[in-house]
C-alpha cells in the first residue's frame, strides 16, 4: 500500500498507488501523488514490470510524470528496458503521455478483452465517474486469487458480479455512510454491502477521505459487510498476502 488516500495527499500520506508482486514481478496499480517516494521505501522502483493505471485523474497519475524522470536519469535497468505502461485510450490526450523516450511507454488495455499481463490475468468493468474508469479483476494464474479493485466509482449493483468472491476486495470509500447529493465515490455503507454481496473473503476499504475518524469509518463498513468479512482500513506500507 504506498498512498491511500482520495482527492490529495495530507498529513504524510499520498493518494492511490498499489504494489502487487507475484514472486519477483511487481505491477503498480495506479500511480497518485507521492508514489515514487513510498516506492523506493520498500523497492527499486527500477525493478517494476509494469504500471496500470485505472483512470487518467490527476490522484491517480500525479506521479507518472516523475517515475518517467527516474528511469530517464537511471541507466541500470532490471526487468524492463523501457517500462510499459498500460492505459485506456479514451482519454487521448493523457494516454499520449505516458509515452517518454527511452523510458516509458504507453500501451492500451482493451477494457472488452482480457489482459494478459506476467503472472496476472486481468478484466475491466466501466464504473460510474465523471471520466472513463475501469474497476480491475486480477487473477494470478498459478494460484487463482482474484483481487478487485473498484477504482474510483459510485455504487451501483453491477459491480457485485464482477467482484463475485474475490479473495480481496478493495473499494473506493471516500465517504462516510452520512453523506447525501451527488456521489462519485462510494460510502463506507455502499462498500460494505459490496463485499456482503458479492461474497468477498475479505475487504479492504481504500481511496479514503483525508479527514475524519477511520474507527467509525470501518464501524460503519463493518455494520453494512456483517461479522463474517474481515475488513482492513488502507494505511501506508500495508501489506496484505492474498
Amino acid at each position: 500500500m504506498l498512498g491511500f488516500l482520495g482527492g490529495y495527499p495530507a498529513n504524510g500520506n499520498g493518494t492511490s498507488s498499489y504494489l502487487l508482486e507475484s514472486g519477483d514481478f511487481k505491477l503498480l496499480i495506479d500511480c497518485g501523488s507521492a508514489a515514487l517516494l513510498s516506492l523506493e521505501e520498500v523497492s527499486d522502483p527500477l525493478k517494476l514490470n509494469a504500471v496500470i493505471l485505472t483512470h487518467y485523474h490527476h490522484d491517480h497519475t500525479a506521479d507518472v510524470g516523475v517515475l518517467q524522470y527516474y528511469w530517464q536519469l537511471h541507466e541500470k535497468r532490471y526487468a524492463e528496458a523501457v517500462l510499459p505502461i498500460y492505459g485506456h485510450q479514451l482519454d487521448q490526450e493523457n494516454f499520449a503521455g505516458l509515452s517518454w523516450p527511452n523510458s516509458t511507454k504507453g500501451i492500451a488495455y482493451d477494457p472488452k478483452e482480457t489482459l494478459d499481463l506476467g503472472p496476472f490475468s486481468i478484466t475491466f468493468f466501466k464504473t460510474h465517474h465523471p471520466v472513463a474508469a475501469f474497476a480491475l479483476r486480477i487473477v494470478e494464474k498459478l494460484t487463482k486469487k482474484v483481487l478487485v479493485f473498484t477504482a474510483d466509482t459510485a455504487y451501483f449493483s453491477e459491480l457485485t458480479a464482477f467482484a463475485k468472491r474475490a479473495d480481496l476486495l478493495m473499494t473506493d470509500t471516500n465517504f462516510f455512510a452520512d453523506k447525501t447529493g451527488q456521489k462519485w465515490h462510494m460510502t463506507s455503507t455502499e462498500s460494505g454491502k459490496l463485499a456482503k454481496d458479492s461474497a468477498a473473503k475479505q475487504l479492504l476499504i481504500t481511496h479514503l477521505p483525508a479527514n475524519g475518524d477511520y474507527n467509525q469509518l470501518r464501524a460503519e463498513v463493518e455494520k453494512s459487510a456483517g461479522v463474517q468479512i474481515p475488513v482492513t482500513v488502507a494505511s501506508r506500507h500495508l501489506t496484505i498476502e492474498v
